[in-house]
């Protein structure tokens, strides 16, 4: 499980160092792939494999399931760490991501999140304000 918030910079070729906690984890492999929120979301290959199987239930009929499949997909990309424990953000992603220099990694359980510093503030500053709202409505969820 991916817990917690770690502060990174990005550097001029789009390496990114994975926070030492989570790096056993993504040690077989890892996908990256642009999500939602202008963020990026990265899975370990076994989440992935998970991921891959609900997405081949849905139905090839359904315009919004092949939008969704689309969007998963085809901004994917298979990554592996280098000795240091850094992965290329391709620029697409970085430019998707609007990822200058300074990001949010954060666990959010089976995934992993990327925001760019600007962008995190802000979401995290509208959170805040839905939290009551969120909280009272906690047992729409099913937990």
């Amino acid at each position: 499980m991916f817990l917690s918030q770690y502060q990174h910079s990005v550097d001029d070729k789009g390496r990114l160092s994975i926070p030492s906690k989570y790096r056993a984890e993504l040690a077989s492999g890892l996908y990256l792939t642009t999500g939602f929120d202008n963020c990026l979301l990265i899975y370990p290959e076994a989440e992935w494999k998970v991921l891959v199987e609900r997405m081949a239930k849905l139905p090839l009929t359904n315009p919004d399931a092949r939008s969704f499949r689309r969007l998963i997909f085809s901004s994917a990309a298979d990554c592996r760490m280098d000795q240091q424990g850094r992965i290329v953000i391709p620029p697409y992603m970085r430019e998707f991501a609007k990822i200058k220099n300074e990001v949010i990694i954060m666990g959010v359980s089976e995934f992993i999140e990327i925001w760019a510093r600007e962008v995190w503030d802000q979401e995290e500053a509208n959170q805040r304000e839905r939290a009551n709202a969120v909280g009272q409505r906690q047992q729409e969820f099913e937990l």
